[in-house]
């Protein structure tokens, strides 16, 4: 038998450290990887046609099996594709490890054509970074790689790996590293927030982070809730949250400016957990970029990093809160009829999709207020857009439906977005996923002609032209057909229910294109 390669012993160690799926946009720098990948037995590889596809779905992929997937990408330049996604990553607290691939150790001095930075690329959204250079190194690197793509909450890794140390003789194999313990909260952080909670009047209690929006946070905080009057609200972006029946009715810190300080107006004291004080995306002029009030107090339960239900409970505990039911929703809503409207998508939503169903979230503008109108569907999870990188949508439906375990998922996309990783439903059809896509149709980038109102600018023609999708217009049906995905338009609730229900007896994706 031949001595393993660098790139043999790479898949051998992440496979023996769990991870299961590779997504993938190869080069020249990565064959000895792809082949690699060939000749070891029990990596899942999914293509996907541009970097932030990869990066993307990977993201997806955490935020429902949670554990990492591998990327495989090309040199700087495929790195850099990649990056909008793995800041939507970075913000979700996603475990991903990224293998990309660079010019030949003895080969960077020459600075061939596709030389760059990618060191300097991966910093800006890794938290963990290292270049291989040697084959004996790639198995070692790659195990403290996946170790630090599990760290509490979930990190993205990049491993820079140099063809030669894939090419080259001498890959050792690495035994998986101990996952680090999940980090408990002070107890004198649970007991500065019971003490706010009896001294103080309107409290709000934040929640951030998967660990603290979890169905165990959730049971502790309405204990809380029922028993102290405390106001519970979630970040306004949300990596995952699980909603529907036997949950939370949990609303979320509005988006736009002036919302958020109306709703936050009241607030005297903010607990976080696994969350940040509430700020606006954006500076406007005359306006805040703290969104509570100056005067309120900030007191800290839990960091991200930090087991935030075990933190709830024993401040459930410390106050003597008894055990609280979840309230009911109410009854579920009906399909909706007539025009489309956001709440009439929200009903028929809530009306019509499965038990356990996966919403992947990038509806922007048109998304804002669909939560009240899907309190009383079907337990669900709900992935939102957490970095405000758009064109993470498709990718994430992507990598949801891979790690969820064959649930349904439904990604609500608004069009414009969609346009920048549109490639994702061609891997979606390759791989069958079951994805029912609804295209938020309105030819134009509806969010930048709020934004730019918001900032206080006045539009004229050649604005306005960049923010227009209608000239000419984008035919989703025929394009997603293209990419192997069949699809159909709406231009009614009555045709998008019928649709959304037909698209839920398939086994492989589907596209509604919705005219609003």
């Amino acid at each position: 038998m031949s001595e393993m390669n660098g790139a043999e012993s790479l898949v051998h160690t992440l496979l023996g450290a769990g991870v299961e799926v590779c997504f993938s946009n190869p080069g020249t720098s990565e064959m000895h990887f792809v082949a690699a990948l060939d000749r070891v037995p029990g990596m899942r590889c999914v293509l996907g046609l541009q970097e932030n596809v990869v990066t993307g779905a990977a993201d997806g992929y955490w935020r429902m099996a949670g554990k990492p997937a591998v990327t495989l990408l090309h040199c700087a330049p495929g790195l850099s594709n990649g990056l909008a996604n793995l800041h939507n990553a970075r913000r979700a607290r996603s475990g991903i490890v990224n293998c990309v691939g660079d010019q030949a150790t003895y080969h960077r001095q020459y600075d061939a054509p596709l030389t760059g930075d990618t060191e300097g690329f991966a910093r800006g959204v890794s938290a963990w970074v290292r270049t291989s250079s040697r084959a004996e190194d790639v198995g070692r690197d790659a195990a403290v790689a996946v170790q630090a793509a599990r760290s509490s909450p979930g990190q993205i890794a990049t491993m820079i790996l140099p063809s030669d140390t894939c090419w080259n003789p001498g890959g050792r194999v690495a035994a998986p590293l101990p996952v680090p313990a999940l980090p408990q909260a002070d107890p004198h952080a649970g007991r500065a927030c019971a003490r706010v909670l009896r001294e103080k009047q309107d409290v709000l209690l934040l929640l951030g982070g998967q660990m603290a929006v979890s169905d165990a946070a959730q049971a502790q905080a309405q204990r809380i809730h029922a028993h102290t009057g405390v106001r519970l609200l979630a970040e306004t972006s949300n990596s995952r949250l699980p909603r529907g029946r036997g949950r939370l009715q949990l609303e979320r810190v509005p988006y736009p400016v002036d919302m958020a300080i109306a709703s936050l107006a009241p607030t005297r004291e903010i607990i976080l957990v696994g969350s940040r004080a509430p700020v606006g995306f954006f500076a406007y002029p005359n306006k805040p970029s703290k969104h509570y009030p100056e005067d309120a107090g900030i007191t800290v339960l839990t960091r991200p990093d930090q087991d935030a239900a075990s933190a709830l409970q024993a401040l459930a505990d410390e106050l003597g809160c008894p055990a609280a039911a979840i309230p009911d929703p109410g009854p579920r809503p009906q399909a909706d009829r007539g025009a489309p409207t956001p709440e009439g998508l929200a009903r028929t939503i809530a009306a019509l999709m499965p038990e356990d169903a996966i919403i992947v979230d990038e509806a922007v503008s048109y998304g804002r207020g669909l939560f009240p109108y899907t309190f009383a569907a079907p337990r669900h999870d709900w992935l939102q857009i957490t970095g405000g990188a758009i064109g993470c949508g498709l990718p994430l439906a992507t990598g949801a439906a891979m790690g969820g375990g064959g649930r349904r998922v439904i990604s609500l996309q608004a069009d414009g977005s969609a346009m920048y990783t549109v490639q994702a439903l061609w891997t979606q059809a390759r791989e069958k996923l079951p994805i029912t896509t609804i295209i938020l149709s309105n030819r134009k980038y509806q969010i930048l002609l709020g934004e730019y109102q918001g900032v206080g600018a006045n539009p004229g023609r050649t604005a306005l032209d960049m923010m227009d999708l209608s000239n000419p217009d984008i035919g989703w049906v025929g394009l997603a057909k293209s990419l192997g995905v069949d699809a159909a338009p709406a231009t009614t609730m009555e045709q998008l229910g019928d649709l959304l229900s037909q698209s839920l007896t398939q086994n492989g994706p589907f596209l509604i294109e919705l005219a609003i």
